[in-house]
């Protein structure tokens, strides 16, 4: 039998508005939102981005979460994986009792009809989706509108016969989702691409040829099966991870247009080249919202709130760490002391413990964003913990 699919939420927004207020909420940041996103305390200044946290799509995902784990008490409710990429969001739903399937050791085989499964907003890979189908689960689905556009265009290329390029990340679960539904076509091969070096490589290959056996070894993980560049490289189709750094999947989309007109001539390049708008308009309004924090206020250093596993976060610190000191911290449990903060530095793998963080003595402007991932809760929390800070070290200097 069929599953059935929960698209539009399950009736019960209003019945469990309260507990996510509870949850994720921050009656500060309420407050410095109607304050110029501004916090003042004692010497410190602090400059929050006027567009930050939750987004549309995450908020939603988490809400029907809840109305989930409501809907059904007496049932098993399972995730697949991660809703959104961060830690503090995730540990709340499993003490909600709704289960992971990596945590529970469970597989789609082993689920039946009466099993509830939550898709995440990154969405499932087409053959995830089958296997839940398969066994006749109820299923949640709460994908992003955003990443539903790109999936859109990544099937209209294959439609048209051309090879999706998708900016992203191969091992992240939304670029793995985009990536099999390219090949809902017999003719949609994709190619994954990291960043503006790779494009660049495989641009070099559309322009001038190359050793076709070394572009397959280097490429094995990033490319649909059978992909061949000679075939594959001719037609090519941009589509991009949503939490990219958006102002690199433009100049990927550039770079690929360039080289085919390159090597095809400019009057056939409609042949051979197509772009949709797939930028995600959440991920870009955070990422113009802290490059015009910047360019506004003289900060002393940033602070990036959200997980290390978030790609949109990442990107954000990025942003900052090419302007000003910048340290991404996954909560404010990152904040250690006055002298002394964990944090990821932008680019690195692993988080670090940094001393003389903030300077001890005299005025001090700080900008803060969070990721799209990030709840209120954590900024608010982030907030005091630094004007804390902040007073302490000179009351102490």
């Amino acid at each position: 039998m069929p599953s059935l699919i929960f698209r539009k939420g399950l009736d019960l927004k209003a019945a469990v508005a309260g507990e996510l207020a509870q949850d994720y909420r921050s009656a500060l940041v309420d407050e410095l939102k109607g304050s110029d996103f501004t916090y003042q305390s004692g010497r410190l200044t602090l400059h929050l981005a006027r567009e930050f946290g939750f987004c549309y799509g995450v908020d939603r995902a988490v809400d029907y979460a809840y109305q989930s784990r409501r809907k059904f008490p007496d049932r098993r409710v399972f995730l697949t994986g991660e809703i959104i990429h961060n830690p503090h969001v995730n540990e709340k739903l499993r003490t909600s009792g709704i289960r992971f399937l990596d945590d529970a050791g469970e597989s789609p085989g082993s689920l039946g009809p009466e099993d509830v499964v939550i898709l995440p907003a990154f969405g499932v890979t087409i053959a995830q989706l089958e296997a839940f189908d398969r066994q006749g689960c109820t299923l949640v689905d709460t994908t992003c509108g955003s990443v539903l556009n790109v999936w859109k265009a990544v099937r209209r290329y294959a439609e048209g016969g051309l090879t999706s390029v998708i900016h992203g990340k191969i091992r992240h679960e939304e670029t793995q989702a985009t990536a099999s539904q390219a090949l809902k076509s017999p003719s949609g091969p994709y190619l994954v691409v990291l960043d503006r070096a790779e494009a660049a490589d495989v641009c070099r290959y559309i322009r001038e040829g190359g050793n076709r056996d070394d572009f397959l070894a280097r490429y094995a993980e990033a490319a649909s099966p059978g992909f061949d560049p000679d075939r594959d490289l001719v037609k090519v189709g941009l589509a991009n991870q949503t939490t990219m750094l958006m102002t690199e999947s433009l100049e990927v989309g550039e770079m690929f247009r360039e080289a085919l007109a390159a090597r095809y001539g400019a009057d056939a390049l409609a042949e051979h080249y197509r772009a949709f708008d797939t930028i995600c308009s959440a991920t870009q309004d955070r990422q113009d919202a802290v490059v015009g924090l910047l360019a506004d206020h003289p900060v002393d250093l940033m602070v990036v709130v959200g997980g290390y596993n978030s790609s949109n976060t990442l990107n954000l610190a990025r942003i900052c760490a090419n302007r000003v000191p910048t340290f991404h911290i996954a909560d404010d449990d990152c904040l250690i002391s006055p002298d002394e903060i964990r944090h990821r530095p932008a680019g690195e793998k692993a988080e670090v413990t940094t001393r003389r963080w903030m300077a001890a003595a005299g005025p001090v402007c700080v900008g803060l964003t969070a990721g799209a991932s990030t709840p209120d809760n954590l900024v608010g929390a982030t907030i005091l913990k630094i004007a804390l800070f902040a007073n302490a070290s000179a009351e102490n200097r």
